[in-house]
């Protein structure tokens, strides 16, 4: 039965991608209100690529917004902004919160915006990006997250973390909008209506990494669902070097487990109200990440060997099941070369994960926020892999 269970999350993409072919396709709208978007982009101590975010957002093909750069515990004094639509904001007292910094934002904000989306320091946006926000806005959704793709795929580690996202964004956010449940929230990229929002976290002391987590819940308490915009673009830098994986992974591990026991609850509140969306989404909110469970699989599959050769078969089945699915994503979303041929590293991406799970019970205190190294070129930045 244990075996069972392990395997069940490796088979429930491949069943979500046979039922979305009985559900109908969600197509937007094409006539779309020009809303008035707040871009809110936070900083924690790193200031170095502010600049180029801030100048990707102002080549945006569109004009009724006001970006507001939260730099948190960060030194100013070299950052001028000569756009009289970017407000530069720097907390008096540290923040060391996502949603601390989001509100702070809010605070002073110059107007009343109907939307505001979040941006990471980090991340680069594409042109077209609140043009695509703009049409499930328009279908009356509260909530969207649009995609991160990789703008960095100078290692082994980068090509690794993008085939790995590469997966998720195709099952946790295509799959499950398309088969009518909600898009998994990635911290970044993502938007919302400013009321709902402040509905949400307003309220809520968020400590540490997951505040994402934590809003997908709120949402789905409520019974709203997430859109999921594959065309509306963010850039995000991926990991390149291990101890910035191991770190990363360690926080994102010590999340999973803080929040685990939420979407088993929720899973038990869809079924108590027949809401599927719900019931979805706390399944999968449950799930263990995949190198767990691809652990568990090979450990099953050894004990299986000397004692149950049987359940091979299953395994077969689900193995074969998980790398068709796997395959697609990466197919659907362009994958490069560079991807492809970094899979053969797989075991090594999986140890430093191991790595990350013995660090997860401290990892809010390695670090608050993920370092970046990567400073290349923004034109190169800015380009579709």
């Amino acid at each position: 039965m244990i075996q069972v269970l392990i395997g069940i999350n490796l088979i429930i993409p491949l069943l979500l991608y046979f039922l979305r072919i009985f559900r109908k396709k969600f197509s937007p709208s094409a006539q779309s209100k020009d809303y008035d978007y707040a871009i809110i982009v936070t900083a924690y101590e790193q200031t170095n690529l502010l600049p180029s975010v801030v100048n990707s957002i102002l080549k945006l093909n569109y004009v009724n917004y006001m970006v507001y750069v939260v730099a948190d515990k960060c030194d100013i004094s070299n950052l001028h902004f000569n756009n009289d639509r970017v407000i530069l904001l720097r907390p008096e007292e540290t923040l060391s919160s996502n949603t601390k910094s989001h509100f702070y934002a809010i605070k002073n904000f110059v107007r009343p915006h109907e939307i505001l989306t979040i941006i990471d320091s980090d991340n680069l946006v594409d042109p077209e990006y609140l043009n695509e926000l703009n049409k499930f806005f328009a279908e009356k959704f509260i909530a969207v997250q649009g995609v991160r793709q990789a703008k960095n795929l100078n290692t082994t580690y980068a090509c690794l973390d993008e085939a790995g996202d590469m997966y998720y964004r195709f099952i946790d956010r295509k799959l499950l909008f398309e088969v009518g449940s909600s898009a998994s929230l990635a911290g970044s990229g993502m938007a919302f209506t400013s009321n709902f929002y402040r509905e949400c976290l307003e309220n809520l002391n968020i400590e540490g990494a997951g505040f994402d987590k934590v809003l997908q819940m709120e949402i789905l308490n409520r019974r709203q669902r997430i859109a999921f915009a594959e065309k509306a673009i963010v850039y995000d830098e991926k990991t390149s070097k291990s101890a910035q994986l191991v770190n990363q992974r360690a926080r994102w591990i010590n999340t999973w487990f803080k929040y685990a026991g939420k979407g088993i609850h929720l899973m038990g509140k869809g079924l108590s109200h027949a809401d599927w969306n719900q019931f979805l989404c706390g399944l999968v909110f449950s799930r263990p990440p995949l190198f767990i469970i691809v652990a568990l699989t090979g450990i099953s599959i050894l004990v299986d060997i000397f004692f149950w050769p049987q359940l091979l078969l299953y395994w077969l089945f689900v193995i074969i099941g998980f790398f068709f699915v796997f395959f697609i994503a990466l197919r659907y979303f362009k994958a490069p070369k560079l991807v492809y041929t970094s899979l053969l590293r797989i075991p090594l991406f999986i140890f430093f994960q191991i790595l990350s799970l013995f660090k997860a019970k401290r990892a809010n205190e390695i670090s608050t926020a993920t370092v970046h190294y990567y400073d290349g070129e923004e034109e190169k930045k800015n380009k579709p892999n």
